[in-house]
């Protein structure tokens, strides 16, 4: 069967027929680096990688963009004029550069620790300053955006005339053009009665004095908007028009709605074939937010040390538990949730590990032929139901299900000879390119060990070196922390510490 995808465009599943036979140009929308990754960040990362590791398997040459957003990211409902790099730089007394670069160098250590492949080419906004006033200067002159006091603003009505705003969120234009701001003082803070309507969304904003990211344009000193850069990147390093866009569902609006214009102006054809949005990660049933306490970082996920989490989770385990769920369902974490894709992960690796290791007869034919035919059948669903819309849990599911004979075999509670060989040869093959080569997956154990080790070692050093000088608030703390984190300390009689999982 073809591969079809669900185009959140036109809100059905199509056959995937790329622009150009045999390659793919796919955008993501990357991180705001003005702060640490979270759990949030996780998913959407995490499918498309799949999705560009899917694409490389099935023969397509792919060109994967995932841009960096480190021009200031301004966000147009509430925060119009927030500089959250500049914001964020003044409270750790760092330059805005120097936080980009820091946030960045975390970002790209979590990528690799998820095991993602990195990105054909990774732009990044303040790299693209150049493109994206070109672009507005574009869409100035073609009557599509409006100078007023040094900002520059695109008119949704005039596009909505003519093209179909609204069409990829669902938003209805009427809606939105008569939208009022939600105060006359929130109105006045951010520059909202600049705009002709309040569905008019910036494409540059004049810089305020206070504001540290700044950058030189026909309309005075300022920055650029935040759906303009992406526009700007994905035109020059995938073209007018290219197959995938993917992020998350929380971009449909107003963000990628705002791309399609900027885009569909400038370039005189629609800018993406098939929109691809992953759904989001709520926390014990809700939205993450800094109100509710609940956002975790990445950090704090890979050591266990947030109040909503009962231990340290291996970011294996974190790329199993996203991958059992549909990237376009909701899904849920809890600590609880994360504890069971760890122990499904290590049966099934271990299950994994021992097919490796049985030799299959040469040549033989299946004495079982019923069982024959379920293990066949499970092996060929697996490629259909990733050309089904990438659905990764399915596949998973029938491993699942073919994990139980491996181990038979191995307990000798099935005869080797009970399927083929060649069966026998091509579970080995599905499990090695499913479970490693598309859904990126690795031993969690394997060389983890030595390192656990030698950071325990240093732990322990350090915790004595602070009892010899009497600094017992950090022996104690050391002590206390790793009991937290589910591991116990020992001082022996001897004086040596041993450890141990509590």
């Amino acid at each position: 069967m073809p591969l079809s995808i669900y185009n959140s465009y036109s809100r059905t599943k199509e056959v995937f027929e790329p622009i150009t036979p045999g390659h793919v140009g796919m955008y993501v929308c990357g991180p705001t680096v003005s702060g640490e990754s979270h759990l949030g960040h996780a998913r959407p990362y995490i499918t498309f990688d799949v999705v560009y590791r899917y694409l490389t398997y099935k023969q397509f040459k792919v060109r994967y963009v995932r841009n960096i957003t480190d021009a200031g990211h301004f966000e147009e409902e509430g925060r119009e004029a927030e500089d959250k790099v500049g914001k964020k730089a003044l409270l750790e007394k760092l330059e805005p550069m120097e936080l980009v670069q820091k946030y960045t160098n975390l970002f790209h250590w979590a990528m690799k620790e998820f095991n993602c492949i990195e990105p054909s080419i990774e732009p990044t906004a303040t790299g693209h300053i150049v493109e994206q006033i070109n672009m507005i200067e574009t869409l100035i002159e073609k009557g599509f955006a409006y100078v007023q006091n040094g900002s520059v603003y695109f008119d949704v009505k005039k596009y909505a005339a003519e093209h179909e705003y609204g069409k990829l969120s669902g938003r209805i234009i009427d809606e939105l053009l008569h939208a009022e701001a939600r105060d006359n003082t929130t109105r006045t803070l951010e520059g909202q009665d600049e705009k002709r309507d309040s569905a008019d969304f910036a494409l540059w904003k004049a810089a305020p004095p206070e504001h540290i990211m700044r950058w030189k344009s026909p309309w005075g000193e300022g920055f650029p908007g935040w759906h303009i850069e992406c526009s700007a990147m994905a035109t020059k390093y995938l073209g007018a028009s290219f197959d995938i866009h993917g992020g998350g569902m929380d971009l449909l609006f107003p963000h990628h709605e705002s791309e399609i214009a900027q885009s569909t102006i400038c370039n005189h054809v629609a800018p993406v074939k098939y929109w691809m949005h992953n759904n989001m990660i709520t926390i014990n049933g809700r939205k993450m937010g800094k109100s509710y306490n609940n956002v975790i970082k990445l950090t704090e996920l890979f050591s266990g040390n947030h109040p909503l989490l009962t231990q340290a989770f291996h970011p294996m385990t974190v790329r199993f538990f996203i991958l059992q769920s549909h990237y376009r369902s909701p899904l849920d974490f809890s600590s609880e949730a994360l504890a069971s894709s760890e122990k499904a992960l290590k049966r099934l690796w271990e299950a994994y590990e021992v097919l490796k290791k049985i030799s299959p007869i040469e040549n033989a034919a299946a004495k079982d032929a019923a069982l024959e035919e379920k293990v066949k059948n499970w092996l060929e669903e697996m490629e259909q139901f990733m050309d089904d819309d990438f659905s990764s849990p399915k596949v998973l599911a029938n491993m699942f299900e073919l994990a139980p004979i491996i181990n038979s075999i191995k307990d000798q509670l099935i005869g080797i000879d009970a399927i083929s060989h060649h069966t026998l040869m091509l579970m080995k093959e599905r499990f090695a390119v499913f479970l490693e080569d598309i859904f990126g997956l690795k031993a969690t154990e394997a060389g983890n060990n030595e390192v656990l080790q030698s950071v325990m070692d240093l732990l322990i050093d350090i915790r004595k070196e602070s009892k010899a000088k009497k600094d017992f608030a950090t022996s104690d703390k050391i002590r206390n922390q790793l009991n937290q984190l589910g591991i116990q300390l020992k001082d022996e009689k001897d004086g040596s510490t041993s450890w141990g999982l509590a």
